[in-house]
C-alpha cells in the first residue's frame, strides 16, 4: 500500500500493470477524507495521455521509479469513466461502480474503514469522503468533503486532527504555495506531442464486366462478271471453226462465281490490369491547448509583480 509520503514518488512516473505492461503515466491519487490515505491513482491512457483511468492504489507497490498495480492493461482502460475535474472528489455512486469493477466488496471495504483501531477506507455519513492530491503539496492533502458528525464518529478523529474539509483547506494551501523544504518554487508546463494514427479512408476494387460495341471493318470481295469476246477467223482457227456442221444450233454454258464477307471473333488477351497504392506526404496543422504555471512575486514594499 502506498502512504501519503510516497505522493511525490508516483505523480508523473510510469505505472505498470501486473504483467510488467506500461499503462500509461499517474496523474492524480485520490486521498480518503476521513484516514487521509491514497484511495485511489488516475492514470494517463490511450492516445497521447488523453484518458484517465482510476484504479485502486490499496495493493499497489512503489518498485524503483515506477508503480505496479494488480490488474491487467486492458482492465484499467476500460475502467468506468470518471470526471476527475469534478471538484476534486469522488460522489459516493462513483467509487461505488470503480469498487464494484475492480471487484472489492464495498460493505467489507467500509467495515474494514469502521473498525476500532483498523485502519482502512472510512466513507462518511453524507457525500463520499474521497479528495484529491496534485503534484505540489500532495503528501499534506486529504481531501475537500466529506465532513459530519458521522464521518467523525466513525472513524475515530479527534478535534485535533480536524474535518475533512479543515484538511482541504490546508491541501489547497499547500498546492498554491507549491514549496517543500527549500525556498525553491517549481514552475510546470504542458507540452503538446503530435503524431499520427492511420486509419480507413475508402476502399477500390477491380470490377470485370462485358459490354458489346459495333465495330466496322473493309474487306475485298470479289465477283465474276460475263464478258463476250470475239475474235475473227483466221489460218491459225479456221480448223477449229469449220469442224462441226455449217448451219445448226448450240449452247454454250458459264458458271459465275463471287465472295460474300463473312464475320467471325476469337478471343485474344489484351493486357493486365491490377491496384497498387502510392503514398502522397502533405502537411497538416494540428492545435491544441497546453497549461503552463506562471509564478508572481509579491513584497510588502509595493514592487510590481513580475510574471516570467
Amino acid at each position: 500500500m502506498i502512504t501519503r509520503e510516497q505522493i511525490p514518488a508516483v505523480l508523473d512516473h510510469p505505472v505498470y500493470d501486473a504483467e510488467g505492461n506500461k499503462v500509461g503515466e499517474a496523474k492524480h491519487v485520490f486521498l480518503d477524507d476521513a484516514t487521509g490515505r491514497p484511495e485511489w491513482v488516475t492514470v494517463k491512457t490511450g492516445l497521447f495521455g488523453t484518458s484517465e483511468s482510476f484504479v485502486p492504489i490499496r495493493e499497489a507497490d512503489l518498485v524503483q521509479d515506477h508503480l505496479e498495480v494488480p490488474y491487467p492493461k486492458n482492465k484499467i482502460k476500460d475502467a468506468p469513466h470518471v470526471d476527475v475535474d469534478g471538484g476534486g472528489h469522488l460522489s459516493e455512486d462513483e467509487e461505488h461502480r470503480l469498487y464494484e469493477y475492480y471487484g472489492i466488496d464495498w460493505d467489507e471495504a467500509w467495515q474494514r474503514a469502521n473498525r476500532p483501531g483498523e485502519g482502512g477506507w472510512a466513507h462518511s455519513g453524507g457525500e463520499s469522503g474521497t479528495g484529491t492530491a496534485g503534484a505540489a503539496g500532495a503528501a499534506g492533502a486529504a481531501g475537500y468533503a466529506g465532513t459530519g458528525e458521522r464521518a467523525e464518529a466513525d472513524t475515530g478523529m479527534t478535534e485535533g486532527a480536524g474535518t475533512g474539509t479543515d484538511m482541504g483547506e490546508r491541501a489547497r494551501a499547500g498546492e498554491r504555495a507549491g514549496t517543500r523544504d527549500d525556498d525553491a518554487m517549481t514552475r510546470s508546463e504542458e507540452r503538446m506531442k503530435a503524431g499520427v494514427e492511420r486509419r480507413e479512408r475508402g476502399h477500390a476494387r477491380l470490377r470485370k464486366y462485358v459490354v458489346t460495341e459495333e465495330v466496322e471493318q473493309t474487306v475485298p470481295v470479289r465477283r465474276e462478271e460475263v464478258r463476250v469476246e470475239r475474235e475473227p477467223i483466221t489460218d491459225a482457227n479456221r480448223d477449229a471453226a469449220m469442224s462441226g456442221e455449217p448451219i445448226s444450233e448450240a449452247e454454250h454454258e458459264v458458271t459465275l462465281h463471287e465472295e460474300r464477307p463473312v464475320v467471325e471473333t476469337e478471343t485474344v488477351p489484351v493486357e493486365r490490369v491490377r491496384l497498387t497504392t502510392d503514398e502522397r506526404v502533405e502537411e497538416e496543422t494540428v492545435r491544441g491547448q497546453v497549461r503552463k504555471e506562471r509564478i508572481d512575486t509579491e513584497g510588502d514594499e509595493g514592487d510590481e509583480p513580475r510574471n516570467p
